[in-house]
């Protein structure tokens, strides 16, 4: 893959992991330990993802502007 993709796949896989990690901490805080966590985990990181993927890919600038002027 074109490195010119990193930003993106950067933004892709981030979004992905955090959603997964945070909708099954959302579930089981929610619902408790069940095996309807497990069925319900997977629409609810990918509903979530679908939301995250291009909040992340809008943000990121932003948040790197700000990164900047408070670090220097």
């Amino acid at each position: 893959m074109p490195a010119r993709f990193a930003p993106v796949l950067f933004g892709a896989l981030l979004s992905a992991i955090m959603t997964c990690i945070v909708s099954a901490v959302v579930l089981v805080l929610n619902q408790g330990w069940s095996i309807d966590v497990l069925r319900a985990w997977p629409k609810s990181a990918l509903t979530t993802w679908l939301v995250a993927f291009p909040t992340v890919l809008l943000v990121a600038p932003l948040v790197r502007r700000l990164v900047m002027k408070v670090t220097k």
